[in-house]
């Protein structure tokens, strides 16, 4: 096998045609647990898009994620992701959910962990020195592309630490590398900037932002905070109180429209730059108001 078929062989499966949305929902409701959490839900997502899906803790953001997965069955309407139903184009996807820091006890390096992007799921954790002995041209092909994702999403300087001596933004990079590693064409991110500090997130952020320019990803980020990320947003998905608002955001961000979504009053400022502020009054962490530099509503 050469090089270049050993690449293929890490690469996504072969390419469909290349649908008019990335995804598409049309009167689609979904239930969990006998309880409906959302429902009538229209949602075009365009190729090379940064999309957020924001709302209150229990709306039904993972939900979402889920049912573009075909992990969370829909009971009504229609869903289209990758051209397919649910479920089919999985390996076209990549997902990272939600999940908690690695403790500082964990001593796997960052490559392996991205290294399980790769055939984790089929062999259990790496074992380099093996992949190297009984297929060298792929384990060639294999360490090329490491090295490029790990590059990609600027995790080079301390991927071959330990995961667990990582800082939190470090540790996110090398799982979205993990996520990246088989050239997915929809990366499905659950809270990545969750307990993260205002800067950790904005570099997140960025970095996301840059990988659907450079890689021509389309990106779905679940998210409660809106103002870090709105700076490198294309669209914007609320779930609230069982329906969607979507839309650029030009289009949702306004006071008006997201108090009636929510049910509370919010405000929509400019800060001297022009970019917007979403400021929601319950819900705000003490300390926070409308003077503050950084306002984090829970949106």
């Amino acid at each position: 096998m050469d090089t270049r078929a050993a690449m293929d062989d890490i690469a996504a499966p072969s390419p469909v045609p290349a649908p008019s949305s990335v995804v598409r929902m049309r009167g689609t409701a979904a239930v969990v647990g006998g309880k409906r959490i959302w429902s009538d839900v229209s949602l075009d997502v365009e190729p090379g898009q940064f999309v957020a899906v924001l709302g209150p803790n229990g709306a039904g953001k993972s939900t979402l994620l889920k049912a573009v997965l075909g992990l969370t069955p829909t009971v009504a309407g229609t869903v289209e992701v990758l051209g397919g139903k649910p479920g089919r184009r999985n390996a076209g996807i990549g997902y990272l959910p939600q999940r908690r820091a690695f403790d500082a006890s964990v001593h796997i390096r960052g490559i392996d962990i991205v290294r399980l992007g790769l055939d984790g799921t089929r062999w259990g954790t790496p074992i380099p020195w093996l992949s190297r002995l009984l297929a060298p041209q792929r384990f060639k092909a294999q360490q090329a592309r490491l090295r490029e994702v790990i590059e990609l999403v600027g995790a080079s300087a301390y991927a071959h630490r330990p995961i667990g001596s990582c800082s939190g933004g470090e540790q996110q990079r090398l799982l979205i590398a993990q996520a990246l590693v088989r050239h997915p064409r929809l990366l499905l991110l659950d809270e990545p900037l969750d307990s993260l500090d205002v800067p950790s997130q904005a570099g997140i952020s960025a970095l996301i932002r840059d990988i659907c320019r450079r890689e021509q990803v389309t990106v779905m980020m679940v998210a409660h905070d809106v103002n870090p990320i709105l700076p490198y947003l294309d669209r914007l998905v609320y779930v609230a109180r069982g329906t969607v608002l979507s839309g650029t955001p030009e289009e949702v961000i306004s006071g008006e429209r997201l108090s009636a979504l929510y049910g509370i009053p919010i405000e929509v400022l400019r800060d001297s730059t022009g970019r917007l502020v979403v400021v929601g009054q319950p819900d705000v962490p003490p300390g926070h108001g409308l003077t503050d530099p950084v306002v984090r509503p829970e949106l």
